[in-house]
């Protein structure tokens, strides 16, 4: 199969049809094998039914239903394993993402030889509440992952099906799915400026709150990836300048007393001095810190996929 279209929905039920008869166009114009999976992430509404009647009338529109919301990241890797076709692209069930560029992203993928292709809303149709605090986190983002994208939070975005099938996508990290990717290997990520259409149906199902999550998790996903497999590298640094730190202004303490003893000075006792709770308190923070990292590693030991590698190729 050539393409799966993964698109996660949550009360949508008003752009399903429009949608599927727009992909349906573009795709057959196009000559692609193709599917396309709706994951159903707890909707409340008729959306369920929608899918399971669009299913009915064309196979290739196929279903997954949570129990619950779950979240978009559940949501995209449920349709992750499940998609067949050799290029996987993911957009949005409420038709803000335009199905015309699906043509452009797959040729990037299959033609240019890119891992990934990510949609860069250059023009966006949403309030400025949004596209502000967007702007400085993709800035962020960039800067701290060395990924030169504009927009790492678009849902359109085309990947090779192995990558798909090589990376973990859980809580909140379909933000960082770009560097995940990198993470496991798959250096060859391009852009797309791609057409940002505003809202027809329905409500934005984002708050204000994903800000602050969006960072918490660019803190989580940047540890992850480079001491996920290795947590001693950075506890254990840490403990080490810590409990040096320690080490040292005890070392100064007892050489300034013996010092003072030596020429009769007057002697103030050790305890007195603010330098000795900063000498115990960095010699306590540094174990702790030691201890973290022990107990990472062996965690880390315990774990399936300790040894889990992305295989490119085998002759």
């Amino acid at each position: 199969m050539d393409l799966s279209l993964v698109i996660p929905t949550y009360n949508e039920e008003e752009s399903l049809r429009p949608l599927v008869q727009w992909i349906e166009r573009v795709v057959t114009s196009a000559g692609l094998e193709w599917e396309a999976l709706f994951i159903d992430d707890g909707s409340d509404d008729a959306s369920w039914e929608v899918i399971r009647e669009l299913h009915a009338s064309d196979g290739r529109i196929k279903g997954i239903r949570f129990g619950r919301n779950y979240g978009k990241s559940a949501a995209l890797f449920a349709g992750f394993e499940a998609a067949a076709g050799e290029v996987v692209i993911t957009m949005d069930a409420d038709m803000q993402d335009s199905p015309d560029e699906i043509p452009a992203l797959y040729e990037m993928i299959t033609g240019q030889g890119y891992d990934l292709v990510s949609g860069w809303k250059k023009k966006r149709y949403d309030p400025i509440s949004k596209t502000w605090p967007s702007k400085f986190f993709n800035l962020t983002a960039r800067t701290m992952s060395g990924i030169k994208l504009h927009d790492f939070n678009c849902g359109l975005k085309a990947y090779r099906k192995r990558v798909v099938k090589n990376i973990e996508v859980y809580g909140e990290m379909h933000r960082y799915i770009p560097i995940l990717a990198k993470q496991a290997g798959f250096r060859r990520i391009g852009e797309k400026v791609v057409e940002h259409r505003a809202r027809r149906y329905g409500v934005s199902k984002y708050g204000w709150e994903r800000m602050i999550k969006g960072y918490l998790d660019l803190l989580s996903v940047l540890f992850i990836t480079r001491f996920g497999r290795s947590p001693m590298y950075i506890f254990g640094s840490l403990g080490t300048l810590m409990f040096l730190l320690g080490g040292g202004i005890t070392a100064y303490l007892i050489a300034a007393k013996l010092y003072l003893q030596s020429i009769g000075a007057p002697l103030r006792q050790v305890v007195d001095q603010p330098l000795f709770y900063l000498a115990l308190t960095s010699l306590i923070v540094g174990v702790q810190l030691f201890l973290a990292g022990f107990l990472g590693e062996l965690i880390n030991r315990s774990s399936s996929d300790r040894n889990h590698y992305v295989v490119s190729e085998v002759v």
